[in-house]
């Protein structure tokens, strides 16, 4: 069932993406040459899936369902790429079968059509540029957000006006409805996620009952519900989180439950110092307000028949992997479970104390890997490794599950580990936070 949603989601991707191009076929006008039509063709496929964007990024639970919606985010960012190289192949296509179109720049007798697209285009340069290139221009999480969202609202919406402007592919009063109804549904889309889903939380509010500091420059957010029981999640699984007194805000970041799904009401998150929003986060008064859109993701055990887990963490990403340890240990699950958790320094290992305690509860073996360990460490140093795990994991290793956590850097260290043990690619599961 799971691979008949994903099939049927990809597919209707592709449809949507392409009606445009398909519309072209019906009734089309006089050709003007093969490089103009494809200039055409192209960049109508490019504003398509531009606009589709608002739907990948919307959170709609029954699209992200069959993937986990890290995987979505990460081809949301792919697939972005690639249209904009669709609408920079369309802007130098057409220059180049139609160099006279230089002529329609000029500011003071250019058609209100081609100002729209010019426009459009230049601030899809900016949306990518800027995403691209977030860090290294300095700019917050917060600006980058603002950023990005109004100026792919504008470009897309100038995009569809500059068709319309053009009129030379939407003259029948079809293909002029298909890209109002497309316009009209991107739009529904960015208003489910951004005043729907505020609304919805606006009624669920939370409050923040104790900050907690944690190892490794980490703190703990116990959250109470306010007029309401709380939130049902599954342990691995992650929410966006409002602090303040409005969801109605771009200031929201993603972050794991850390507490044990078994428990109800109060939820736990813990959050590392790591950005703008988290360096402060040690700060959060209690009594704060707080809003949470969730639960996501598909980083859980639940429904897992497997005989036995195997983790691996770095960092911070031990949250969810904590979330899991915590409810299989409320609810006696007593399969093995191996961790290997890598660390900087023991003193910034997160959780340290409690997973020792879970020992007594679960069927576990804790690895710490520690990249400068302390004097006479007996343990493991360095990074994990392929021959690293091998040391670790048993006999039936190709039947268990994996899950995986952590930074960039070590997820894809960890992808050349399981692809050099030979692990079944399908029980390999990992959980990525980069969603700009």
């Amino acid at each position: 069932m799971q691979h008949l949603r994903s099939s049927f989601w990809i597919g209707l991707y592709f449809i949507v993406a392409v009606a445009p191009l398909l519309a072209m076929l019906v009734e089309p006008p006089p050709g003007r040459g093969f490089w103009r039509e494809f200039a055409v063709g192209i960049g109508f496929a490019g504003l398509s899936m531009m606009g589709l964007q608002f739907f990948l990024t919307g959170r709609f639970r029954s699209f992200t369902a069959p993937y986990g919606i890290d995987v979505v985010y990460h081809f949301h960012r792919l697939i972005s790429l690639i249209a904009f190289a669709f609408l920079a192949l369309h802007v130098g296509a057409l220059l180049l079968a139609s160099p006279e179109l230089l002529l329609l720049l000029r500011p003071a007798s250019a058609p209100a059509w081609m100002v729209t697209g010019v426009i459009g285009f230049l601030a899809f340069v900016v949306v990518i540029v800027t995403s691209l290139f977030r860090l290294k221009l300095g700019l917050s999480y917060e600006v980058w957000r603002a950023v990005h969202g109004y100026l792919s609202v504008a470009a897309v919406l100038l995009g569809v006006v500059h068709i319309m402007g053009v009129d030379y592919y939407t003259g029948s009063p079809v293909k002029r409805g298909l890209w109002l109804v497309m316009g009209a549904a991107w739009l529904l889309a960015l208003v489910h996620v951004r005043v729907v889903k505020s609304f919805l939380q606006l009624q669920r509010p939370y409050t923040v009952a104790e900050v907690t500091p944690e190892q490794g420059r980490s703190w703990t957010l116990r959250l109470r519900p306010v007029g309401h029981d709380g939130i049902d999640f599954q342990a691995g699984q992650f929410a966006w989180l409002t602090l303040g007194k409005t969801p109605f805000t771009l200031r929201e970041h993603p972050f794991s439950f850390a507490s044990s799904a078994m428990e109800r009401g109060e939820v736990r998150l813990t959050i590392k110092e790591l950005g703008d929003f988290t360096s402060r986060i040690g700060d959060t008064a209690v009594g704060t307000r707080a809003y949470l859109d969730g639960p996501y993701g598909s980083f859980t055990i639940d429904g897992n028949r497997a005989p036995g887990f195997c983790f691996i963490a770095g960092g911070v990403g031990i949250t969810p992997i904590m979330s899991i340890l915590r409810t299989m240990a409320d609810r006696h699950d007593r399969r093995p479970v191996l961790l290997l958790y890598g660390s900087k320094k023991w003193e910034e290992v997160t959780f340290r104390e409690e997973l020792e305690e879970l020992k007594q509860r679960l069927r576990l073996e804790l690895v710490h890997v520690l990249e400068e360990p302390p004097p006479r460490w007996t343990g493991e140093c360095g990074l994990i490794t392929a021959e690293l795990m091998g040391r670790y994991l048993p006999e039936n290793r190709m039947d268990l599950e994996y899950f995986i956590c952590g930074p960039g850097p070590m997820q894809q260290g960890m992808r050349w580990a399981v692809a050099r043990l030979g692990l079944p690619p399908h029980k390999i599961n990992s959980e990525s936070f980069n969603f700009v």
